[in-house]
């Protein structure tokens, strides 16, 4: 393992891993939001909203996300429907996170005892004023270390997005490593992931410590 191929294959390396955290960056950005809309949709009195909000969380958490991106990467072009490789890429991960993200926070706001929302009503507050005020606030708290989990699983599966050709981190070591038949790129990617991995954890670690207050 010498220097000089180190410094050779390392920004390759590094460009892939521009594309992870792209890829890790707008799936947190779109699936979040999702994941509390689609949560408030599971705990409504509207029976259809409700039904049709279950069937898009069983099918997205029942099958892989490896076959979600072949699916609208391969499959929707055969009704029409055409993605560019980074587009289908990032439209299958929100809609895969958003589904898990909504079973989190439905946990979290089922937890919320009612005589919040019944306080709420006394002072006078708006559904939305009441969600967004008393409820968001303790849920944020409860759910904080199972999203944290989930976040820490995007970065590692955003490698799957090798299946339909797109650059990212593990794709880059694939590469160099078949070219030059050695191992050494992949311990360069398996550091690089780590680092990414301990960063989330360290700043999921320090929001858990600002929310701790609601302890």
């Amino acid at each position: 393992m010498s220097i000089s191929y180190i410094s050779e294959i390392l920004p390759s390396l590094f460009q892939g891993a521009g594309l992870t955290l792209q890829l890790f960056f707008w799936t947190l950005i779109g699936s979040l939001p999702l994941g509390i809309v689609v949560s408030l949709g599971l705990t409504s009195k509207i029976k259809p909203l409700r039904w049709l909000l279950d069937l898009y969380v069983w099918l997205m958490r029942g099958t892989p996300l490896l076959l979600q991106l072949i699916f609208v990467f391969y499959g929707l072009p055969l009704v029409g429907i055409v993605f560019q490789r980074y587009d289908a890429a990032i439209f299958a991960f929100i809609l895969n996170y958003g589904a898990y993200f909504a079973e989190i926070f439905r946990g979290g706001l089922q937890s919320i005892d009612n005589g919040q929302y019944e306080s709420a009503q006394v002072l006078r507050l708006s559904y939305w004023q009441t969600i967004r005020k008393i409820v968001i606030p303790q849920v944020v708290k409860i759910v904080l270390p199972s999203v944290g989990n989930e976040v820490i699983n995007l970065v590692k599966d955003s490698s799957l997005v090798y299946v339909i050709g797109l650059g990212d981190l593990l794709r880059a070591g694939n590469v160099a490593t078949s070219r030059d038949v050695t191992l050494v790129p992949y311990i360069l990617v398996g550091a690089i992931y780590l680092l990414l991995v301990g960063v989330c954890t360290y700043v999921l670690h320090k929001v858990e410590q600002r929310y701790s207050y609601y302890q």
